[in-house]
């Protein structure tokens, strides 16, 4: 089990950092409601120096984002830091960050997609717990959010066991152009590829950008470990299936314990035939649990996952568990 940075609590005051791509992208009304939302919870919201700047890639420079980072955690009323976005350059930053000042000021820190290289490798040099979970623009939801806040308050504030069950819905839209316009379809069960009982450590996030920290010194150990993946409409069934082969060919990867994926979107059109076949054809996992369709990734709603938090997972015929020990 990692350090499990101190719970947030109502009054606290929580930081906006974007690491990524700039919060400059967001809708205003956007940006409103995910403020308003977290302020009813009790959270005190201020906004990193740098988080509106931006460059031709709608991000900002490298210096500017790292003191953002670092402000973040020094800031001793700082209890929580919120990733405003994902993107696609936040490994720009893994070999300028002060990783022993991170580690002295341990706090929540949340988002994923692209962000998913800072969780996993701020994990790896430091012990510390991160979370996997909604960016500070997810906040900014106006409708299908209610799973994905009660996921969110079970992680973050408070220590009890959680499961994360199936939502009733989900959905696919690109609800941050038009609120109003969604589509929700009925949650089944999700789906069993593999059968199987097992526990261990957390570890995962978005596959691509996992993928990115293979051989470096900010990429954890596999073993032991309930690997959780994702990806987004760039991902399809033959970039999923090279992306996951990687994976297992790195040389802790044979002590896996299970794995979760995360529900595709529509656009990746990357089936349930097409799923039970990748991993039918990879005989280095044949005997672990493997559990598709859960509510992670870049559908909604979400669920929030601890990196380096403990997981027990029990997989059979209609019937998952899938508990997150904090």
């Amino acid at each position: 089990m990692g350090i499990v940075p101190r719970r947030l609590q109502p009054g606290d005051e929580v930081r906006i950092i974007s690491p990524s791509r700039s919060m400059a992208i967001l809708k205003e009304k956007q940006v409103e409601i995910a403020v308003k939302r977290l302020e009813a919870l009790g959270f005190h919201v201020t906004f990193g120096k740098h988080v509106h700047s931006h460059d031709e890639f709608f991000s900002t420079s490298i210096e500017e984002r790292i003191e953002d980072l670092h402000n973040a955690f020094l800031d001793q009323n700082v209890k929580g830091i919120f990733t405003a976005i994902g993107g696609y350059n936040v490994n720009q930053l893994l070999s300028y960050i002060d990783f022993t000042l991170i580690k002295n000021n341990p706090k929540v820190l949340i988002g994923y997609s692209d962000i998913t290289a800072l969780s996993l490798a701020i994990y790896q040099k430091t012990g510390i717990v991160t979370y996997s979970g909604p960016h500070f623009s997810s906040f900014g939801m106006k409708h299908g959010f209610d799973y994905t806040m009660d996921s969110f308050i079970q992680a973050v504030t408070n220590d009890a066991p959680y499961e994360i069950t199936p939502s009733e819905s989900w959905s696919d839209d690109p609800w941050f152009l038009d609120q109003e316009d969604r589509n929700f379809h009925e949650q089944k069960e999700y789906l069993v590829l593999q059968k199987g009982k097992a526990e261990g450590t957390l570890i995962g996030g978005n596959l691509c950008t996992m993928n990115l920290l293979q051989g470096t010194e900010y990429m954890p150990s596999l073993k032991g470990s309930v690997l959780f993946i994702e990806d987004d409409y760039e991902s399809h069934a033959l970039t999923f299936d090279r992306d996951l082969q990687s994976v297992l060919h790195l040389p802790d990867a044979r002590d896996i314990q299970a794995i979760l994926i995360g529900r595709f979107q529509k656009d990746s059109q990357v089936t349930e035939e097409a799923l039970r076949k990748i991993i039918s054809s990879k005989r280095e996992i044949s005997h672990i649990p493997v559990i598709a369709n859960v509510n992670f990734g870049h559908v909604s709603p979400i669920a929030t996952i601890p990196v380096g938090g403990k997981a027990i997972i029990e997989a059979s015929n209609g019937n998952c568990l899938i508990q997150i020990e904090q």
